[in-house]
């Protein structure tokens, strides 16, 4: 899978467990920053992870910062994205199921490594479930187009 990673500085820690996590399993990994712990702002980054996933450049994006709010807030507002702002497996997995997410966000804060790589497992490889769940993903659109 092609996948696209950003974070700020603080989930720089945790992009980088996900990033080496990832290239490990095989997928293709665009990482887009930031490339340190100094400080940075947020929407920098996330926007640039929400622009691959609405063009599908790649078919998922990842951002962490230190809530994983900011970052979600920011890629929600790109028309076609479908950010999720998790804290544990489960959320990760509805959030595939029943809203068709493509983009996880994490806090590195709130989240240990192991949950992290564990919630990234599931995000990648859950399945959207369609049927109902696809006519209230189009009703989401529907308020700011694809």
């Amino acid at each position: 899978m092609i996948i696209a990673i950003g974070s700020d500085h603080a989930g720089f820690t945790r992009k980088q467990e996900i990033l080496e996590h990832l290239q490990v399993q095989g997928h293709v990994v665009n990482d887009l920053g930031t490339y340190s712990k100094d400080s940075m702002d947020y929407p920098d980054v996330a926007v640039e992870v929400a622009k691959q996933v609405a063009s599908k450049e790649v078919e998922r994006g990842i951002l962490v910062c230190g809530s994983g709010i900011g970052v979600s807030i920011v890629a929600n507002k790109t028309e076609g994205v479908r950010a999720a702002n998790c804290v544990n497996e489960e959320m990760a997995s509805l959030s595939r199921q029943h809203n068709d997410a493509n983009v996880l966000a994490l806090g590195e804060r709130l989240v240990d490594t192991k949950i992290a790589l564990s919630m990234v497992d599931i995000f990648l490889s859950t399945p959207f479930e369609g049927g109902r769940h696809q006519l209230r993903v189009d009703k989401i659109h529907d308020l700011t187009g694809r």
